[in-house]
């Protein structure tokens, strides 16, 4: 009679990810129909609720989302109540927070001639009063929260010393506090399996990228406006000090804690330089 499969296997698998990366800073940035699919939203808060009991210190980034097209005083939308309401019933003491909030982010207006952050206002409409570019972070407030263990959530808010508020780039701002939090990982969760060598095919992921591998794709043409956007803001996180950058489906059922327990992963890795995958699917 054959011997049954030890039931405990993928625990003592995971168990090593957990003694790992117990304590390290992982920065989440959710946008899109992550945000906007009630399903996919408890999912992901779900997945975000185990890291936390594993003692991972997650911080929540969130974008606009299909609902959020709007200037950002609709940054007080529904949707962003329902993303703390999941994670609140997912069993995850958050605190929802801008960049206003203690001067945590310090933002310039953005120029006319849109020179700063990337691709992020394509399909917007031009209204650089609305837009900022971060110029500063001050983490106190964060670091506060995360001693008592609670999560913070960030809207992409920024603010300037004359009291302006603004509009900032999601992407951007996940990077930024990925670095200034000596994050150990940042994760951008999209509605694709990771990088695509070929953006129509989700057959063609690629696991693992380094900055020059992103270099030659952009210079080849083929990321999508949405991706090189990212692409520009973990190029800073990398280079900032922040140890790895996934890309990772925020709509395939469990893809952000495979990739972080399992040596195989679910998305892209990205590094600095080339390294094998092996060490924890997460480099």
């Amino acid at each position: 009679m054959p011997l049954n499969p030890d039931p405990y296997a993928a625990l003592r698998s995971a168990a090593r990810y957990v003694r790992q990366f117990r304590r390290k800073t992982f920065v989440l940035l959710v946008d899109g129909p992550v945000l906007g699919d009630a399903r996919l939203r408890r999912a992901m808060c779900e997945q975000i609720a185990l890291l936390w009991t594993f003692s991972i210190q997650p911080v929540v980034v969130h974008g606009a989302g299909p609902e959020l097209n709007t200037p950002f005083d609709a940054m007080s939308a529904k949707i962003r109540m329902d993303l703390l309401a999941d994670l609140q019933a997912a069993g995850v003491p958050c605190v929802g927070l801008s960049g206003v909030d203690a001067g945590l982010l310090k933002a310039r207006r953005r120029s006319g001639d849109a020179g700063g952050e990337t691709a992020w206002e394509q399909g917007r409409p031009g209204n650089y009063n609305l837009v900022g570019d971060i110029e500063s972070v001050d983490t106190r407030l964060l670091q506060h929260l995360r001693t008592g263990d609670y999560v913070p959530v960030v809207a992409p808010l920024a603010g300037d010393p004359s009291g302006a508020v603004f509009n900032a780039s999601a992407d951007t701002v996940a990077a930024t506090l990925a670095v200034a939090l000596g994050a150990e990982k940042l994760f951008f969760l999209l509605h694709t399996p990771g990088l695509l060598q070929r953006p129509e095919d989700p057959a063609s992921l690629i696991p693992q990228a380094t900055l020059t591998d992103l270099a030659s794709l952009e210079q080849d043409g083929q990321m999508p406006p949405a991706v090189l956007s990212k692409v520009h803001a973990l190029r800073s996180a990398l280079v900032g000090g922040v140890t790895s950058v996934h890309l990772v489906s925020g709509v395939q059922p469990n893809a952000l804690l495979e990739e972080v327990f399992t040596n195989e992963g679910s998305g892209t890795m990205v590094l600095r330089e080339a390294s094998a995958r092996g060490a924890g699917g997460m480099g």
